[in-house]
């Protein structure tokens, strides 16, 4: 059995909910497809949510009904009979009655979660009524009855397992699963979800769940490029990458491959694939346990980092003094991205300031500190990437221009770590594809 993923541009308009069928058919394999909400659904359910927080119900109401006509649109050219248009119909009727309806009631976190949900829990069942059109047989799962997190938001492996086998040994004469990308239920039972790009862990934890062959993630790029190709022109797709490279290149930044979606997979050794839906001929990249040769593969870069600096006079020999800084920013539950020491200062940088009033004043009584923001991280990510002969020469070489704040390389075997201005990003992205690529 395989995974196949489709994000919200491979579903986003009826003709490719059309394209997504063919490809789902094309394999004997019995296949659980994964779907995430239509694009601009989220971010506007996000808003509508938003504006419901803040007691704009009127404007609330404008963005529920401008959605509300985005979906007659779409499911008056997706359903090609008039059965499947009334089914289609009831469904998308069902959903926004329930949007109107919670603009009557007091907003809570819970009540966003539910509102959330209702993008992949519309793209599902309006797909399923393509499927019943064209005659494709099929279940759908709910994912809500099989895929849970704990108390810390981390998912529940085992139960996953458990439930979703029990599920599919009920329809095991079926081929062919149907269930949404995102959401689950959280430790009380309620509707919850697996965050931004959520889609992709759903797949990853649903692929680690079965033992499947394969878990195929299908989007609108062909692959993992060895750069950004929204900034740098000539980029190509990486035909192979290991787990660690993947997960080194999601976590710094390529966007293609959301970070938690590695471990399931790389845990339970399910190869990764990585498809571009408009052009299914396409090699894209295949993610495995091995990787194919060593050296540098791909750049990626992250946004929004800022660098603090704790400087005291003390430190030189201070036993504890860095346990006394990770402790700060364990406490706040903020991750640490890079980290350079000297006889007299850490410098380290983070990508989440939403404690950093708070780590910034318990960090005060161990020295000075400064906080310097609009940073970006750019990661040069490859297999044992200093024993490509002179791959560190280049790489410097290649940026002599650039005002390099901080490098981080030993943590990893699999990445060189810059910190430059926001404003050099693009530049160095650049360089770095002509330097170390020939690009």
């Amino acid at each position: 059995m395989k995974v196949m993923k489709f994000g919200g541009t491979s579903v986003g308009k009826p003709e490719r909910m059309h394209q997504v069928a063919q490809l789902i058919t094309k394999t004997d394999e019995p296949t659980i497809v994964v779907l995430s909400a239509l694009s601009g659904t989220t971010n506007a359910l996000v808003e509508i949510g938003t504006y419901i927080s803040k007691g704009e119900r009127n404007t609330a109401k404008e963005c529920i009904d401008k959605l509300h006509a985005h979906y007659e649109s779409f499911i008056k050219e997706l359903a090609r009979s008039e059965a499947a248009y009334v089914k289609a119909k009831a469904i998308v009727t069902e959903h926004f009655e329930f949007l109107n309806i919670i603009l009557r009631i007091s907003f809570s976190e819970a009540l966003s979660k539910d509102i959330l949900a209702q993008g992949e829990l519309l793209s599902t069942k309006l797909f399923c009524v393509y499927l019943e059109q064209r005659g494709i047989d099929h279940m759908l799962l709910p994912a809500l009855e099989f895929m849970s997190i704990d108390a810390n938001d981390e998912p529940q492996v085992g139960s996953i397992k458990v439930k979703l086998s029990q599920l599919l040994k009920q329809h095991s004469d079926k081929k062919l699963f149907i269930t949404q990308g995102y959401i689950c239920r959280n430790a009380r039972g309620e509707v919850d979800n697996l965050k931004r790009g959520g889609s992709d862990y759903s797949a990853s934890l649903i692929a680690a769940a079965i033992q499947a062959s394969v878990c195929e993630i299908w989007t609108d790029i062909d692959g993992m490029h060895n750069n950004d190709p929204r900034v740098v022109n000539k980029t190509v797709p990486v035909e192979q990458l290991s787990f660690d490279e993947a997960a080194e290149l999601a976590y710094f930044g390529a966007k293609i491959l959301h970070p938690a979606s590695i471990w399931p997979a790389q845990m339970y050794k399910v190869p990764v694939k990585l498809l571009n839906t408009m052009q299914p001929e396409a090699k894209g990249t295949t993610i495995e346990e091995e990787a194919s040769s060593i050296g540098a593969k791909a750049v990626a870069a992250k946004d929004g980092i800022y660098a603090i600096r704790v400087k005291s006079s003390r430190m030189l020999l201070a036993y504890g003094f860095l346990r006394k800084i990770f402790e700060v920013f364990e406490k706040y539950r903020t991750s640490i991205d890079m980290i350079t020491t000297s006889e007299v200062a850490v410098s380290l940088t983070i990508d989440n300031a939403t404690q950093l009033k708070d780590i910034l004043k318990e960090l005060e009584p161990l020295g000075t500190v400064e906080v310097e923001e609009n940073y970006t991280i750019v990661s040069v990510v490859g297999n044992e990437i200093a024993k490509e002969k002179d791959v560190l020469t280049k790489l410097f070489q290649s940026i002599s221009t650039i005002p390099v704040r901080m490098v981080s390389y030993g943590g990893s075997p699999h990445n060189v770590s810059l910190l430059v201005p926001s404003a050099s990003k693009t530049e160095t992205l650049k360089l770095l594809n002509k330097g170390i690529f020939g690009l």
